[in-house]
Parts: structure tokens; sequence; C-alpha cells
């Protein structure tokens, strides 16, 4: 109450000509003259804190969202199954000198070819050129002048290839077609991304 009536006493000194505001500033109130308005407002500051203060606390922040897409992960190692009449004979001979005879469809490359028959060929970049891990020797050089030629980044992944020879090829670059029917690769009997079957007393 003694608040309020110090109020009062202050309206009743301002001048009757003009507006006059004066503001209690620990308690963030204001005082018109203009009697015909208000008599008594909020202060500016208050009133924006409480317009803060009804605020969702979402509001003014972007709820869209953008947009994402989940590429499908390569199926190394997935083949296709040759259709009848249609298959082309591949042999891979293994670090042991084990020869194992396979029948593959038109298209599929040597590595998922290897990796789907469990055979030891690493493809540590996935198929994407970017090692030598897959790296496998032409055993007939006639069959291997059917081959397309190697791109460039092929042959410098080859460069980094242990064992390289005249008839290397990178297994992930070498996709069956029908001139390749009756392909025989070799595995080398070491790759670069060494592993613990390297060192295995033959």
């Amino acid at each position: 109450m003694a608040f309020w009536r110090e109020v009062g006493r202050q309206l009743r000194r301002v001048p009757k000509t003009g507006d006059i505001c004066l503001t209690q500033s620990r308690r963030c109130l204001s005082y018109s003259r203009s009697w015909t308005n208000t008599g008594i407002t909020t202060h500016p500051r208050s009133d924006i804190n409480a317009r803060r203060s009804l605020q969702s606390p979402w509001q003014g922040y972007n709820t869209a969202r953008r947009a994402f897409s989940v590429t499908a992960q390569a199926a190394h190692g997935h083949i296709t199954p040759p259709k009848p009449g249609e298959e082309i004979n591949v042999t891979f001979i293994d670090k042991d000198g084990t020869k194992v005879d396979l029948q593959v469809a038109e298209g599929d490359n040597l590595l998922d070819i290897a990796q789907a028959n469990d055979l030891e060929m690493e493809g540590a970049c996935g198929g994407s050129c970017a090692c030598s891990t897959c790296h496998v020797i032409v055993e007939d050089p006639d069959t291997f002048d059917k081959m397309e030629e190697p791109s460039d980044d092929e042959n410098d992944m080859l460069d980094l290839a242990f064992g390289l020879t005249e008839t290397s090829r990178l297994g992930c670059q070498v996709i069956m077609t029908k001139d390749l029917d009756g392909l025989v690769v070799r595995l080398p009997s070491m790759t670069r991304n060494l592993q613990a079957s390297d060192f295995e007393s033959k």
C-alpha cells in the first residue's frame, strides 16, 4: 500500500501540460501523465521479458529437417547365378596350388566371385580400385590379351602389388565375358595387406 501511495504522490506532482514518464528502476514500472490512456503501464523491458516467457522454447527454431537418404551398401561377394546354357567357366588357383573350378554369369567380376566362394581374396578397398589386395595373375597370356586394357588407376595400384607380373590384373576390374570362358587366374602368395595366413608354414 505504501508503494501505491508513493505512486499517487508522484503523479500529482506531474505538470498538467505535456506527457512525462517517471521510471521506478527496481520495479521496472513507468507512469504516464496521459490519464486518457493507461495511467500505469509496465516498463517496455518488462513487456519484452513477459512476452519471451510466454513463447514456446521451440518458437523461432527452424524445425524443418534436412532430408537424408540411405544409399544401399554395396554387397561385395554377391553374384548372380548363371542361367542354364550361359555359364562361363573360370578357375582359381589358390596360394596352396589348389584349383577351384567355378561356373559364373556374365558381368560378375573376379573379386565378387572369389569372395562369394570363400576364396582368399581380400579386396580391402571394397572393389573401388584403391588397393592391390585383389591382385590376380592370369595364367594364359592369350586370354590376358582378350581382356580390356587396364585403366590408369588400375595400373597405379598394380605398381604396389606384391609379385607383379606381365599378366597381373586387379580382380575387381576383371569383368567376366563370353570371351573369357575358361579363364585361369592364380592368387599371389602374399599381398601388401599382410594376413596371418601369409606366414603359415606351407
